[in-house]
């Protein structure tokens, strides 16, 4: 444990962890084997540690790359889905303040361990729905199910409709409501979520602590950048199992295969979005074994006994230390540590530093959140991709940026030396000029696929205004089609028709996903209208130019997710420094608190609502109700999607700015102590006795909370 006094600095404390000659120096094969024991006891936790964020970090992001297949699956907007993922910082919010500050005095290991259990149960609660929901049923004319037979699509004649689009408000009412109620099994995906928030809680505060305290202090920094390093990993492999699960179909091993009439770029698709719950779930039991087995406490290392916080954290606490030296034994009551939680809440926000970067945070972290969580959408809506390849997109280009930003955010602050002013002055760059590369994506858009009757008329004009009258017109006046339907096909003109019915279409011929619809009145109006002509199942393609902008929107986020990347570690170092050393395990509870609940939790919800008043089509329940959403107008989500983006983002650096006003004011007087803080590597040439830990600046300084998320 830390030192007894300042003054008897090779005096220790009865109960430490192995016993200590209290000679002026100890034999050299005594300091051998104790730092043996303390590097093979330190390097296992970190081993098992680097694994838990791993599977942390991978079932988080394979949430955010199935959010469109659980809003397909379920057919339930995108408000809905936001909840559903703000459900995640829910759970952490129940139990974040225990465990931060009492979780530091009791059995670090195991509630990390038992974290892990209560995660992997809830990554499986999220995959249950799928083996007691009904097989996945999706809106296709009945004649390209398995027929030969030639059915009209347009229903002239009653007598042709066996079981047709007409019969969805009398048959299926009954016959089929009863086990659309499962759709209400969403509630499952929420509550499973909310435990993952729970179970993931402890990882964090505790482990990186642990770590801080029971490692050498050269080591401390290389020791936790490896951690997050292996955590970027994760991420990675999450959005590559999500692209691979995106591909196989929803109930592969329930169903024929042979009998889907569907690919994956069809807009009712939904992937395997189960089985990368059930392969997260099973890593993250393997990960939390490991802590089950490792001791409460750790020897410390030789070098860590008489040490001490750096001058500069001292800097910018005013308040004298000294009473804060008490020494912590393993015995102190519960009680005890409560009765000082109000005085070091009101610490805290009485630290002006600190309140300012975490409003900066919260806000910012609203922009960044909101931005990961609906970006697969934003990419398959605006330049018609489909979910697989834009979950592999994100996991093999933006992530791998992001881990290199932070990289290089860590080593400039190494090799300048930067002091807590220059740290601030990174951040608030860094976030500058990414929001500013982000104001170029809203050139970088596509324009509306062309659908008949939704964005233009069947007559060729665009940007039809009443589009639920429009979707009926003179050349489909003789069938009898439903408005609720989303069976689209694409007709020889290169317009996308909402159904082949709306199209016109008198014949079909073929079966699945070779049908052809034949002599359809409505493909043939915009360009011959003497002639009918055919169209085939599934929507046309975007328009030409298309792919060259989704080309110029990689290269800008990737960049983007660079420039924001760079100040994540400034940002957390400058949060490090400003805090008192016995508050900081406190402060970053506090911290990812307030970043769960007040960006975390609302970010998807508003900005999922935001994303629903885009729609130009919703799909329809079989019992009534409105469905998921089939087609967005793209202009509009453009503008609300990167909009509140960059609004949110602009707000944040005001207050980045006012962090810094602060903290030049606060080191205007010593300015020549600010610009001699760069050599903070020089643990001994100052005399730190009035401090509590050691070292905080040489630690944490490559973590950054949620940093998988700036993409």
């Amino acid at each position: 444990m830390e030192a007894s006094s300042k003054e008897n600095t090779h005096f220790f404390a009865n109960n430490t962890i192995l016993p200590v000659d209290r000679s002026s120096f100890k034999s050299e094969s005594s300091a051998s084997k104790e730092k043996q024991s303390c590097c093979g006891g330190i390097k296992i936790f970190l081993g098992a540690l680097s694994f838990v964020y791993f599977a942390k970090a991978l079932s988080g992001s394979y949430l955010k790359s199935t959010i469109t297949q659980i809003e397909r699956r379920f057919d339930i907007p995108s408000s809905l889905v936001g909840v559903i993922d703000g459900s995640f910082e829910i759970g952490n919010l129940l139990i974040i303040i225990l465990v931060s500050y009492f979780g530091a005095k009791l059995h670090r290991p195991r509630i990390i361990g038992a974290g892990c259990l209560i995660m992997s149960a809830g990554t499986f609660l999220i995959a249950m729905p799928q083996f007691f929901m009904g097989r996945y049923r999706y809106e296709r004319f009945p004649s390209a199910i398995n027929s030969t037979a030639s059915i009209s699509p347009c229903l002239q004649d009653k007598s042709q409709t066996p079981f047709s689009a007409l019969e969805k408000s009398h048959a299926k009412i009954n016959a089929g409501c009863e086990k659309e109620a499962g759709s209400s099994m969403w509630i499952y995906v929420l509550l499973g979520n909310l435990l993952r928030g729970i179970g993931e809680t402890p990882i964090q505060p505790l482990g990186i602590t642990y770590i801080d305290d029971y490692a050498i202090e050269e080591n401390a920094a290389l020791y936790i950048g490896c951690v997050q390093t292996v955590a970027i990993i994760g991420p990675i492999f999450g959005f590559l199992l999500g692209s691979l699960c995106a591909k196989l179909y929803v109930d592969i091993g329930f169903v024929d295969l042979d009998s889907i009439t569907i690919t994956h770029k069809d807009a009712q698709w939904v992937g395997a979005w189960w089985l990368g719950y059930l392969i997260a779930g099973a890593i993250s039991v393997v990960a939390g074994i490991p802590f089950w087995f490792l001791p409460k406490h750790l020897p410390k290392p030789e070098c860590r006994k008489d040490s001490s916080t750096s001058s500069e954290q001292s800097k910018f606490i005013t308040e004298d230390n000294k009473e804060q030296h008490k020494s912590y034994q393993q015995q102190v009551r519960i009680a005890e540590m409560a009765k000082d939680f109000l005085p070091s809440l009101k610490n805290l926000f009485g630290n002006p530093v600190y309140i300012l970067y975490l409003c900066a945070s919260i806000i910012q972290f609203n922009s960044l959140i909101g931005m990961v969580t609906y970006k697969p959408k934003y990419i398959e809506q605006q330049y018609g991709q489909t979910s697989s390849k834009t979950n592999f997109v994100i996991g093999l280009i933006n992530i791998p940026a992001v881990a290199f930003g932070i990289f290089s955010g860590g080593l400039i602050m190494k090799k300048f030396r930067i002091s807590v002013l220059g740290a601030a002055k990174l951040s608030l760059g860094s976030s500058f000029f990414g929001y500013l590369l982000l104001l170029s994506l809203f050139a970088m858009g596509c324009e509306n696929s062309e659908v008949a009757g939704l964005t233009v008329s069947y007559h060729g004009a665009k940007w039809t205004t009443d589009y639920e009258q429009a979707l009926f017109s003179e050349c489909n006046s003789g069938c009898l089609c439903s408005k609720n339907d989303w069976d689209p096909i694409c007709g020889e003109n290169g317009v996308t028709y909402i159904s082949a019915c709306l199209a016109g279409c008198q014949a079909s011929s073929g079966s699945g996903k070779n049908t052809v619809f034949f002599n359809c009145s409505c493909v043939g109006t915009l360009e011959s209208p003497s002639r009918s002509s055919s169209a085939v199942v599934g929507p046309c393609q975007k328009g030409k130019e298309c792919p060259k902008m989704f080309l110029y929107f990689l290269v800008v986020s990737v960049i983007t997710s660079y420039t924001l990347s760079v100040g994540g570690t400034p940002g957390y170092i400058l949060l490090l420094r400003c805090i008192k050393p016995h508050l900081k395990s406190f402060a970053l509870g506090i911290y990812t608190l307030a970043i769960r609940v007040l960006a975390g939790i609302p970010a998807p919800v508003y900005f999922g609502v935001a994303i629903d008043t885009t729609c130009l089509k919703w799909g329809s329940k079989r019992c009534g109700g409105r469905g998921a959403c089939r087609l967005y107008d793209s202009s509009a989500l453009r503008y609300v999607y990167l909009g509140l983006t960059l609004v949110l983002g602009t707000v944040s650096i005001f207050f980045s700015v006012a962090v810094l006003w602060v903290l030049r004011k606060r080191s205007s007087p010593q300015d020549e102590t600010l610009s001699a803080n760069g050599e903070r590597g020089a643990c001994g040439t100052k005399s730190r006795k009035d401090n509590f830990v050691s070292s905080d600046h040489l630690i944490q300084t490559t973590y950054w909370p949620e940093k998988e998320t700036r993409l």
